[in-house]
């Protein structure tokens, strides 16, 4: 496993594959039994991994619960991302739901008492809640850095210019977003944002649900069959794209999975892996051993890109012509 900088702000040194805890536990009624998560993050700390990403809300905080015993008694060697909005609980008080300070508070302490830590190093709203003036996640965000409870703070799906406007009023230090070679609206405002302020950036859904896998041509089953508000589906502009995968997939005789994966990796940031099994993590693992040719990571870029808009588009002609 790579290790790199995590963004321009802070020095701290990642495992360049963060490993996405939101399928451990089953309390919702799908995921991974405690037994096979511990197996799925023995393989990933096995592969060097120190980096995990985690919310209060997965498995209704069940998920929390079973990192706070695989990393106990070895806290300090995990960089630990959690988040808050949308409360543990199935269905919350309306005083614990949201991104103000009094969510924000109750939220924190059940965190910790899960994970059994006393402090968390990368701390997040998991949305914009449309609701909670950006003074008040602010405010909040400082005083748990300052209470020495939180290390490093970051934002969850933000829309850019609110998160411009917190990046002006602290310390902020991390961005999370959905990323893939199906969905990179990020490249508009999000991406170019975060490396104004040097934030680093954790990418998740790198596979798009699993179908740039190709699994779903096959038949079979996952995220997107069983219903998904992802809203992925194989269309002429995906098709186009998988074919590809499975083109270099064949090249470099691996996966087109692994494929797309490494082709996040390229980008430089924090691709989060989506295990839900041992197969899925040393899936992913794998790609971390692929080298695209620049020529491939081009035809890739190309394929998927998305139209910049304006007032992009205006400027690239003016800045062309001038």
């Amino acid at each position: 496993m790579k290790y790199n900088l995590f963004g321009k702000k802070t020095g701290l040194l990642a495992s360049e594959m963060v490993l996405g805890a939101a399928n451990f536990g089953t309390r919702k009624g799908y995921g991974a039994s405690p037994e096979f998560a511990a197996q799925i993050f023995k393989i990933y700390q096995d592969a060097g991994g120190n980096f995990i990403d985690i919310s209060d809300r997965y498995q209704l905080g069940e998920a929390e619960e079973i990192i706070g015993k695989l990393i106990d008694k070895q806290r300090t060697n995990f960089i630990i991302c959690t988040k808050y909005t949308q409360s543990h609980e199935a269905s919350p008080a309306v005083s614990n739901f949201g991104n103000h300070r009094k969510a924000m508070r109750q939220a924190i302490e059940s965190s910790l008492k899960r994970l059994r830590t006393d402090y968390i190093d990368i701390y997040m709203p998991h949305y914009d809640d449309g609701l909670t003036p950006l003074d008040e996640i602010v405010m909040g965000l400082e005083d748990l850095v300052d209470s020495g409870k939180v290390l490093y703070t970051g934002l969850t799906n933000f829309p850019a210019w609110k998160a411009s406007a917190i990046a002006c009023s602290t310390r902020l230090t991390a961005m999370q977003i959905e990323y893939n070679l199906i969905q990179r609206t990020a490249d508009r405002e999000i991406i170019p944002m975060a490396e104004h302020f040097g934030l680093g950036v954790m990418m998740y859904s790198p596979l798009a649900g699993g179908i740039l896998t190709g699994k779903y041509r096959k038949g079979e089953t996952g995220r997107i069959t069983i219903g998904s508000d992802f809203g992925y589906q194989e269309n002429e502009t995906t098709k186009s794209i998988i074919d590809v995968l499975f083109n270099i997939a064949a090249e470099h005789d691996v996966t087109p999975g692994q494929v797309a994966f490494a082709w996040v990796l390229s980008k430089g940031a924090f691709p989060i892996i989506g295990a839900r099994t041992t197969e899925h993590i040393y899936e992913a693992l794998k790609a971390g051993q692929i080298r695209l040719s620049k020529q491939e990571i081009i035809q890739l870029d190309q394929l998927s890109a998305v139209s910049l808009g304006y007032p992009h588009d205006l400027l690239k002609t003016v800045q062309r012509n001038r």
